[in-house]
């Protein structure tokens, strides 16, 4: 346990994470949709309306510093933390839109991939690990690919989750193959689950549903325990 990490990157995830109502408020609207999906996808809430929603705030302040604070206590003084930290509000600000408007846009995926990128061969250029910038580059095919696939055959999956399996597969390919298999699967479980827990409550009345939130709770819970997992299953196979 790194106690003294987890009290500095909750209190990074806290302070930013306080400004994702500001950083929705700025985005730009999305192009109305095709006729070939209307009906699809609820109406596009405007992006003013959700940062003003009472008490976000605070609330994407405590999510953002959880989650950066059980990065930190699990991982430790590592360089993954700089782009797992940034990700923090990033993601929490992602969540909350896709789950209100299912749209995951992409003025917040994009400069995610710019960081990501560019913190990944920093840290290649310090540590010169080639295996980690092999299994960065993997991830990010496997997971863009499973996702593409996801979004051609099934009706339910939105291009907005293709992107953002390629900025999940390039962080928790990075970390190692547990990180990435559990991460990945995760997110699409619980997803699927979702869906019938949402179409139980009237939120979604076909096949479509935000998938975003479960995709970033799934790479959450493989950055901390994927590999454990992954190690567990490996010593238990042989």
């Amino acid at each position: 346990m790194h106690l003294d990490t987890a009290a500095a990157c909750a209190l990074i995830g806290l302070v930013a994470g306080w400004f994702v109502p500001a950083l929705i408020a700025q985005l730009p609207e999305p192009a109305p949709e095709p006729e070939d999906t209307a009906g699809k996808f609820p109406d596009k809430v405007p992006y003013p309306e959700l940062a003003a929603s009472p008490g976000l705030a605070w609330k994407s302040a405590l999510a953002s510093a959880v989650a950066a604070g059980l990065l930190g206590l699990e991982l430790g003084w590592v360089w993954d933390l700089t782009w797992l930290v940034y990700l923090c509000p990033v993601g929490v600000a992602l969540a909350y839109v896709d789950f209100r408007t299912w749209y995951l846009p992409t003025r917040l995926l994009a400069p995610s991939y710019g960081v990501v990128i560019v913190l990944i061969l920093v840290g290649f250029a310090l540590h010169h690990d080639t295996a980690d910038l092999v299994r960065a580059a993997l991830g990010w095919a496997i997971a863009g690919l499973v996702y593409l696939a996801l979004w051609f055959f099934t009706p339910g999956m939105a291009y907005g989750d293709v992107r953002l399996s390629g900025v999940l597969g390039l962080l928790l390919g990075h970390l190692g193959w547990g990180q990435l298999t559990v991460g990945i699967w995760l997110g699409f479980t619980l997803g699927g689950l979702s869906w019938f827990v949402l179409r139980a409550l009237r939120f979604t009345t076909s096949r479509s549903y935000p998938a975003g939130p479960f995709m970033l709770l799934g790479a959450l819970v493989g950055v901390l325990w994927g590999g454990d997992v992954w190690t567990y299953l490996v010593e238990h196979r042989s």
